[in-house]
Parts: structure tokens; C-alpha cells; sequence
């Protein structure tokens, strides 16, 4: 089974992503936002690549959730801090979300088999799954601004040291790309103080600056949540198998 982390959206325009299953990873913070509402009870998250295709979408109910460049959009109901999607008000709540990053590398990866949500909060749950299904493996690294993400990587390397250490059936042997292989030690040099990690890292400092410190500490716990969102149709929603 091969395991190949791509650097960032640019990068995965050159790769065939069919018959694959891809984790689409954007730490800070679309999939660890679309992780936490589901988490807290959101019926499903559709994902969008633009502003005018979120207003669209909505329907009298849903909430219209989004940011660009890390600023909540004007006349939404919600940002992009996973914090805001926390508590009774998700309950049963359809969510349109719109980011600079996170859901414009969700509807790139369109062609795969498979599309989950990964972050650092459900790591070891993606891991499990994706090994499941037997594909091979993209690991999707959002990045900013079409550029690699440091703590995109390092929850890259999280999902793929969860694959390493879970029992596997002897006919299965592993095999990743050398961006594996460097994600994989940052991951292990890191792990042990996640938090202090992701705060020093551009992304962290930039949410820092803006007043968004808590959403950090929040996208910074490892394997907090089990539950792994796939985007089935438009929307993501909890991916249940039964093998």
C-alpha cells in the first residue's frame, strides 16, 4: 500500500487521486473545525470553494460558517474557529463552509474514492479507517496560499506514525514518499508539546496575533475525537464501515 503526503493543492493538481483515498488535512483550522462540528452533533458540513457559492447553497435553516484570511466573513453566522461550533446549537445543524484553504483542497480531490477530513484531533480514527479500505493513500496538506503548512505536515506525519503502529495484516506493507519520511520525525520530535508547536509555527503566530490563541490549544489535542467525516455526495457527514 502506498502512502504519498502532498505538500499542498498546487502540488496534488499533478497526482491521480483516483481509487485512492485522500485525508484532506488543514489543521488551522477547516478540518479541525468540520471534526468538532460534527463532533457536537452538526447533521453534515458542506464544504465550498466560494463566498457566492455558500450563499447559494443555503437553505432557511443552515448556517453559513467561513473565513478569509483568518477573518470571519461579513453577514455570516459563523467563522472559521472550531470553538464556535461547539455545543446544543450544532445539534442536527447543517452547516455551508467556505475557507481560504481547507474546502477548496476538499472539492480538488473530487476524483478520489474516498475523501475524509483529517486533523490532529481524530488522527489515529483516519488512520484506522484509510487502512481499512486497503487503497492507497493520499495525504492532502492544504497549505496556505498554495504553499506548505508546517502543522499541516506534522498531522500528516501524525496519521502516518497511527498507521505504523497499528496491527497489520502480514501481506500489508506500507510504503511512503520521502515527504513522508520528513513529516514522519517532525511529527516524533514534536509530539510531546503539540500546543508550543503549532503556536510558533506561521500559521499559529498569525492566529495568535488576531486574537485566536484558543483555537490553537483546541487544534492541538491528538486523538480527541473517533469520529472520521467523509464527503459522500456534497456534504461531509461521520463515516461509519463495517468490516
Amino acid at each position: 500500500m502506498h502512502i504519498d503526503v502532498i505538500a499542498s493543492i498546487n502540488e496534488a493538481r499533478a497526482i491521480d487521486l483516483s481509487q485512492r483515498t485522500v485525508i484532506v488535512i488543514d489543521v488551522l483550522r477547516a478540518t479541525s473545525t468540520i471534526v468538532t462540528a460534527l463532533a457536537h452533533g452538526a447533521s453534515g458540513v458542506i464544504p465550498v470553494e466560494t463566498i457566492g457559492q455558500a450563499k447559494q447553497c443555503a437553505g432557511t435553516h443552515d448556517l453559513l460558517g467561513g473565513e478569509r484570511y483568518c477573518k470571519k466573513i461579513p453577514g455570516f453566522d459563523l467563522g472559521n474557529s472550531p470553538l464556535e461550533y461547539t455545543g446544543a446549537s450544532m445539534k442536527g445543524k447543517r452547516i455551508i463552509l467556505t475557507t481560504t484553504n481547507g474546502t477548496r483542497a476538499i472539492q480538488k480531490s473530487l476524483k478520489a474514492e474516498y475523501i475524509f477530513a483529517g486533523s490532529l484531533l481524530n488522527a489515529k480514527a483516519c488512520a484506522m479507517t484509510a487502512l481499512k479500505l486497503r487503497n492507497d493513500i493520499a495525504l492532502l496538506c492544504a497549505g496556505t496560499q498554495d504553499n506548505f503548512a508546517f502543522e499541516d505536515g506534522i498531522c500528516a506525519g501524525m496519521i502516518l506514525h497511527e498507521m505504523l503502529h497499528l496491527p497489520l495484516p502480514s501481506e500489508l506493507n506500507l510504503v511512503y514518499n520521502d515527504l513522508g519520511k520528513m513529516v514522519l520525525s517532525a511529527y516524533r520530535h514534536h509530539q510531546d508539546n503539540m500546543h508550543m508547536a503549532l503556536m510558533d509555527c506561521a500559521s499559529g503566530r498569525r492566529l495568535m496575533k488576531i486574537g485566536y490563541a484558543q483555537d490553537i490549544e483546541h487544534c492541538a489535542q491528538l486523538n480527541a475525537i473517533s469520529l472520521v467525516p467523509r464527503f459522500d455526495r456534497h456534504m461531509m457527514i461521520p463515516f461509519s464501515l463495517a468490516i
